[in-house]
């Protein structure tokens, strides 16, 4: 089985498409299929699939409705729908489920996430599912699943029909950029059904890969125009798959991820925030939760933390990906746990909280004082490269030479090297457990702190790693 690129990372199953595609799609679905046989997880009859609208993904998609048939089990097609979307259908009918997507990595690239009668599964899956597999060639033949594309999309639409009061986003005007997600239809809608007047925007038959992080990449390029133009209240967005938000305030600056997380958690009034590593340090500052857990960076970090926590709990990721934990409630009724990543939750809680407060989005956003935060990736970086430039700075001589310009007053190692400078200012390298890419992630005192920062951090990065 040619499999030398794929590999679980930060979540799921991720690598080069052509090498997913065909067998290793459906020995990955078998082992799979094997672990759940294996544990108490295991008792489905049915594994429910979605993909996202990369090239790939339907055919990859019918190679593991071949390892289900094959396996004697009922293969359910949802077609192209968000994640938690798939996720939630799944879980309602007590069902796995595999999510064929490659989220926001490149478009040559894809994956498998993959999903237990219980929910997302953890760390200790993932080995198990390997240790499951074998170079058993599974015969291709004709399969048609059953259709419920439009089962699943009506339930995750259920979810939020109540969410916020009618009509509460009257007289706001959001662009939904729409590219090649697969929330996107969805995300107007229910924008719609709150009463906002949407418009669509920037939409794309193939595929391009869109990385909510990364605010500087040049597909983000046109939403300040777009803005101008329309006379935009906000512009709101999602990754490939659906599970990652972006949101765009009505001046044009980008909302990061961990900001719409936090406003997620404020607006539900969460006790206890489940977030890595990655997300503001100043978090716990704030006083607002009575338990503030952190994690390293991956779903199943999160998801096996939200499951120990205590109280009301709300999970979110430094992308604003965000998790509901148990005992939460939304506009007085309670919302179930849905405990993988969601981009139309924070979308939705950022703009219900402009609504409760009756401010616009950037009011909102500065009403959290956080330090001011950016991030960034150098592509197209192999992980041999960037494994030897965090070797490097873990030598402390070494570390104190490349930062010579900013010092360095403390450190930390939980999931990558963050770096606090002279100035009391953070700076955090990692690599990407899904791509080949170093990202870079910053936190200073102002705007122009954390820009000035994130630049030198991004020149000396690719400077470092070209040797």
């Amino acid at each position: 089985m040619a499999d030398s690129s794929l590999k679980f990372g930060t979540s799921g199953l991720r690598g080069l498409a052509v090498e997913l595609e065909g067998q290793a799609a459906r020995q990955y679905t078998t082992a799979f299929l094997r672990h759940l046989d294996l544990t108490e997880k295991g008792g489905t009859k049915r594994v429910f699939l979605g993909h996202d609208f990369r090239p790939s993904s339907r055919a990859i998609l019918k190679d593991c409705a071949v390892a289900i048939k094959h396996a004697g089990l009922d293969a359910v097609d949802c077609g192209a729908l968000p994640t938690p979307a798939l996720a939630l259908h799944a879980l309602a009918k007590g069902g796995a489920a595999i999510m064929i997507t490659g989220s926001h990595i490149p478009a040559d690239r894809n994956g498998l996430k993959f999903y237990s009668p219980n929910g997302e599964i953890g760390k200790a899956d993932e080995k198990r599912i390997v240790d499951c597999l074998d170079r058993e060639n599974i015969p291709g033949h004709e399969v048609l699943p059953i259709n419920e594309a439009d089962q699943a999309s009506e339930r995750y639409f259920e979810r939020f029909a109540s969410f916020l009061t009618e009509n509460a986003l009257t007289g706001r005007r959001i662009g939904v950029f729409e590219h090649s997600t697969v929330a996107r239809d969805f995300l107007g809608r229910v924008l719609r059904h709150f009463g906002a007047e949407t418009v669509s925007m920037g939409r794309i038959d193939g595929f391009v890969p869109v990385d909510t992080e990364a605010f500087g990449d040049a597909v983000f390029s046109p939403i300040a125009g777009w803005i101008r133009e329309y006379g935009l209240d906000a512009v709101v967005s999602a990754d490939g798959d659906g599970d990652r938000p972006l949101m765009v305030d009505e001046a044009g600056q980008f909302i990061r991820g961990d900001v719409l997380g936090l406003l997620a958690a404020r607006h539900l009034q969460a006790q206890s925030v489940v977030t890595p590593v990655t997300s503001n340090s100043a978090i716990e500052a704030l006083g607002l939760f009575e338990l503030v857990l952190r994690t390293r960076v991956g779903s199943p970090f999160v998801v096996e933390a939200i499951n120990g926590a205590p109280g009301s709990v709300i999970g979110f990721e430094a992308n604003g990906g965000t998790f509901v934990g148990q005992n939460v409630v939304a506009n007085g009724q309670a919302l179930g746990p849905l405990v993988t990543r969601d981009a139309v939750l924070p979308i939705l809680c950022a703009l219900g909280e402009c609504v409760r407060h009756n401010m616009q989005l950037s009011e909102i956003v500065a009403s959290v004082p956080l330090k001011h935060a950016l991030a960034d990736r150098l592509q197209n970086v192999a992980n041999e490269r960037s494994d030897r430039f965090l070797m490097r700075l873990r030598d402390e001589a070494e570390a104190e030479r490349l930062f010579a310009s900013v010092g360095i007053s403390r450190r930390a190692e939980i999931d990558g090297l963050q770096f606090w400078t002279g100035a009391g200012d953070m700076v955090h390298f990692r690599a990407s457990g899904n791509a080949p890419e170093l990202r870079c992630y910053v936190e200073a005192g102002s705007p122009e702190a954390a820009r000035d920062l994130l630049d030198w951090g991004m020149q000396m990065a690719a400077r470092e790693t070209s040797k």
